[in-house]
């Protein structure tokens, strides 16, 4: 079960934790691997170049060590060459065995001994004459009868300058050998024969056991070749063919086995040397650091998986408590848990608006409940709202009928003006009426209102064109204004007070003019219709006044529109009405 929740927590479908670890993993091996690989070829390069210097530099010294031995050989070539005694011997006349013969060779011995004393790269001198007179000294036993070998015949071919032939038989061993001539005729030969174990220790060159170098002349014969040869002539010669004697190096796979060869030409003795280095040998310490450096790798990658875990789980931790937190949320429970996340990342800053969108959740469910609470109420008091206009409806019917059967037509008038004003006013819940009907409840105020007054009350309408009581106006806009001008205009009035509404079109605008004939106002009294906190007491019916209406106006029309009023003391007031033509709308939500 442990394995499922670890193999789900590291999952790159599920988690965050998952993609950041195997991110890091993948990097981190990918990085290694790439690292170890970089080593390891830059390592074995440098094994094979260093191998390549060394077998080069190897070769190059053995090359010249011979050389210098050669060209010692030369000048003793020379010496002999150029020496009386020499001469002399090989063009007398005397014959063996006689004590001149004796004589003779007593010399040249003396004199070729001499010459070879304390060179122990020397292993024979001797002198040819084409007479058949032959004179050595050191070892193998010579004779006349090498007159008629093939090495001497490539000997007196090649021997105008320095000819060398490397001579097989009992022991190897290179033989140089040059020219003897006296007045430009070919009378002998001086040959030096260089010790086999000498050339064996030139060119003992071995940067591993198993190494194998060879020597090759210009007729493809080996000068040189290890004991025990693994490889054919043929593919040796073929090896060197390819390479066309130059100083290079190639890798070959010969016999299912890859060798370095490495190849360099004489320009003193037109030899060739052919090293062939196995790479196995020569790489075993590299493959063995490679071995060293796969296990380093598979440490520090295990080791870095599991910090990567670690520091995953660190990195993700405030995550996985945030996630915690919001299921908390989803489930219902708005009291998040004690745990905090004191991180100031990027984490830390969610958490901390979650935190606050949490809290602001939880006020604005509060705040609904006691929105539906207060809802409620409300509802409550609309249905009580309905039962008192039905209920003061149907008390005023009472008192209307009641005054019908008592003969009263003042309370059955009032009566019904009062029914039909309540009836506007509480019934119909549209903002917008038509004109006529606006007319028709000022006329049912003013139908109450006149019983309170000794004096009566004239309230007369003039419209100038029919059409425009069709047109749609604000409820109670009109009736405050009369309301106003009946109470602060004539109800103080000495004599019969007259109101006059004129209804006409201007400028593409609705007027209307309330007009009475009472006291007037002062500037000052205006000014306070219209201030804010000015309450305006005196109105009897709709709580409404002059400035309740020009708010109502302006705030849905704008300040070209409103109410104004002119005024002069003792004579008159005008109140104006400037509202936009608004096409008449059929009547709804009116309550019967």
């Amino acid at each position: 079960m442990k394995f499922f929740s670890v193999k789900k927590l590291v999952s790159p479908t599920v988690s965050i934790q998952g993609k950041i670890f195997v991110a890091f993993s993948l990097v981190t091996l990918i990085g290694i691997v790439a690292v170890t690989s970089i080593v390891y070829l830059y390592m074995r390069e440098t094994v094979k170049n260093n191998a390549i210097t060394s077998v080069t530099e190897s070769i190059r010294q053995a090359d010249e060590s011979l050389n210098l031995r050669l060209e010692e050989v030369s000048r003793l070539n020379t010496v002999v060459a150029t020496n009386k005694t020499v001469l002399d011997t090989l063009l007398s006349k005397t014959e063996e065995p006689s004590y001149e013969w004796f004589q003779e060779q007593k010399r040249i011995e003396e004199f070729l001994s001499a010459l070879i004393a304390y060179k122990p790269y020397i292993s024979r001198v001797a002198v040819i004459g084409l007479n058949e007179k032959v004179f050595f000294v050191g070892s193998p036993w010579l004779d006349k009868n090498i007159l008629y070998t093939p090495m001497m015949d490539y000997l007196l071919q090649n021997g105008s300058g320095h000819a060398y032939f490397h001579q097989t038989g009992l022991s190897d061993s290179i033989v140089t050998g040059r020219e003897l001539r006296y007045n430009r005729n070919l009378i002998g030969m001086v040959m030096f024969d260089l010790n086999d174990e000498f050339i064996k220790k030139i060119y003992d060159v071995k940067p591993t056991s198993d190494s194998m170098l060879y020597v090759v002349d210009r007729n493809n014969e080996f000068i040189y070749q290890p004991q025990t040869s693994a490889l054919d002539k043929a593919v040796i010669i073929g090896l060197n063919q390819e390479t066309s004697g130059s100083d290079r190096s190639v890798e070959r796979v010969i016999g299912q086995k890859s060798y370095l060869v490495i190849t360099r030409k004489s320009d003193y003795t037109g030899w060739s040397t052919v090293a062939l280095v196995p790479m196995k040998s020569l790489l075993t310490e590299t493959t063995r650091i490679r071995n060293v450096l796969a296990t380093v790798a598979i440490i520090v990658f295990i080791i870095i998986v599991i910090g990567t875990l670690q520091v995953s789980s660190r990195i993700t931790r405030n995550i996985r408590r945030l996630r915690s937190m919001m299921m908390h949320v989803m489930e219902g429970n708005l009291t998040l848990p004690t745990i905090e996340i004191h991180s100031k990342d990027e984490i830390g800053q969610l958490y901390h608006v979650f935190k606050s969108m949490v809290e602001e959740l939880k006020r604005l469910l509060e705040g609904i409940v006691t929105t539906e609470k207060e809802k409620r109420e409300a509802e409550l008091a609309v249905l009580q709202a309905q039962i008192r206009p039905h209920f003061l409806y149907n008390t005023l019917n009472t008192v209307k009928y009641l005054a019908k059967l008592n003969g009263v037509p003042n309370i059955v008038e009032v009566s019904e003006s009062l029914i039909e004003l309540m009836r506007g006013v509480l019934g119909n819940t549209n903002e917008f009426l038509s004109l006529q009907e606006e007319l028709q409840y000022v006329r049912s105020y003013v139908n109450i209102e006149k019983y309170k007054y000794v004096e009566p009350i004239h309230v007369k309408i003039e419209v100038e064109n029919e059409e425009l009581l069709q047109f749609s106006v604000l409820k109670l806009m009109l009736q405050p204004l009369v309301e106003n001008a009946i109470i602060h205009g004539l109800s103080s009035s000495e004599h019969e007070g007259l109101v006059l509404i004129r209804i006409y079109e201007e400028n593409k605008e609705l007027r209307i003019e309330v007009r009475d004939n009472g006291k007037g106002m002062s500037k000052e009294q205006i000014d306070a219709l219209f201030e804010v906190n000015k309450v305006q007491t005196n109105t009897r019916f709709s709580g409404m006044g002059v400035r309740n209406v020009h708010e109502r106006i302006v705030r849905l029309f704008g300040e070209p529109y409103g109410v104004f009023l002119y005024s002069e003391p003792d004579t008159y007031t005008t109140v104006q009405i400037r509202f936009p033509l608004v096409p008449g709308t059929d009547r709804k939500g009116q309550e019967e």
